[in-house]
């Protein structure tokens, strides 16, 4: 059901008409006042009738788009993509992109989804991985859920499924009446299209594994998102279906940029100095890895393999051309925003998984003899010598 101004009255403990004066901020009031009546604003999310809503009213051609950081090639391609779609005269009419960046930061994404709300975006894609906080996801699916009943378009691009506990706790909050409402604006549950980091990061290790790598270090994304658990678990599929142990010290977290790609490169070699190949949180921080093996004097492939993923664009240009696996971040983008007008059909179930692909460049090459015989018997099976070095697990 939607908020009235009489119910941020209530929740202030004032008058309608002292609410109406400090939205308008036609007439003076006192800070308190003024305080206690945008807390209910804030609290009730509250949608404020005026010129601004007028302009962004029903029909609205605005389409928000929620992005990590801007500057990350990885977003740029998807809301390029995105924004791609929104123009012409199919079904929907063209519309406005509006770029959200929320730095990393899960309450910034709460904001921007609220004033989106506030503008009454006629459809909002909210891209790349979540935040691994509960409190977060509850208050994540409540607020899509009020989108979608004010008949707001919902496509979660490149972000794993909502959980259906958290999804029917969230909805329950919205209420009936909420839900009544939004069937009448026809409403469209929110849909998404959710990235296989974890197949693609099992696949990759399983190469550099094929190509008889054993020391391979880890360079992980931040902790406590999707996507950097997902691409763990996934190294460690492949780990565990060669019976390679899985060495702790062999995994650093850093983040998604060059500098903590080349940090984390450093502070492997520290801790195992004859490794072998590395693989990287995407391909950005995969430079930062090749950019500190040189300065150490090391070759790649010949001493250290290295591999990225997502195959943003520089990746095949780099020197030597990475190898990677490649998230069909163009493709993905550009369906988001067929979805978010109405102009594609919704994957059954309202969830599309989309491949991801290797992509086998100069980059990655067999492990040097050098390397095989330092570890005892590491080409044939047998268990790696060395302070920190992994082997297999039985035979």
């Amino acid at each position: 059901m939607a908020v009235t101004l009489a119910d941020v009255a209530a929740r202030a403990g004032v008058s309608a008409a002292t609410v109406s004066r400090v939205l308008s901020g036609s007439y003076p009031v006192t800070e308190g006042t003024r305080g206690r009546v945008l807390r209910a604003v804030a609290e009730l999310e509250y949608v404020v009738d005026g010129p601004a809503s007028a302009l962004a009213g029903a029909g609205s051609d605005l389409v928000g788009i929620v992005v990590n950081d801007i500057a990350d090639p990885f977003f740029g391609v998807l809301a390029g993509a995105v924004q791609g779609e929104l123009g012409g005269a199919g079904p929907g009419g063209e519309k406005l992109a509006v770029v959200c960046s929320t730095g990393g930061s899960a309450a910034r994404e709460l904001d921007h989804l609220t004033h989106l709300q506030r503008q009454r975006a006629a459809a909002v894609v909210l891209t790349g991985g979540a935040p691994e906080d509960p409190g977060h996801a509850r208050a994540l699916t409540a607020k899509l859920a009020r989108l979608a009943a004010t008949g707001t378009r919902v496509v979660l691009c490149g972000r794993p499924p909502q959980e259906p506990e958290v999804t029917a706790g969230a909805v329950g909050a919205v209420g009936a009446a909420g839900a009544a409402v939004g069937r009448a604006r026809g409403a469209v549950p929110p849909v998404t299209l959710a990235f296989d980091n974890r197949g693609g990061a099992r696949r990759l290790t399983a190469h550099l594994l094929a190509l008889g790598h054993r020391r391979i270090g880890c360079v992980t994304g931040p902790a406590g998102r999707t996507t950097t658990t997902e691409r763990l678990a996934g190294h460690r599929d492949a780990l565990a279906a060669h019976g390679v142990v899985d060495v702790p010290a062999l995994t650093v977290p850093g983040a998604y940029d060059r500098s903590s790609g080349y940090d984390a490169a450093l502070e492997l070699l520290r801790r195992e100095p004859r490794l072998t190949a590395v693989v990287a949180a995407n391909d950005t921080a995969a430079l930062g890895v090749c950019a500190a093996l040189r300065d150490r004097g090391l070759r790649i492939p010949e001493d250290v393999s290295v591999a990225g993923f997502d195959d943003l664009p520089f990746s095949v240009d780099a020197a030597p051309a990475l190898t990677t696996v490649r998230l069909p971040l163009r493709e993905a983008g550009a369906r988001a925003g067929r979805l978010a007008l109405g102009r594609a059909v919704a994957p059954p179930g309202g969830v599309a998984r989309l491949p991801a692909e290797l992509l086998v460049r100069e980059s990655t090459g067999p492990v040097r003899p050098a390397a095989t015989s330092a570890g005892g018997a590491e080409g044939a099976g047998g268990a790696v010598s060395g302070p920190i070095g992994s082997g297999r697990v039985g035979a």
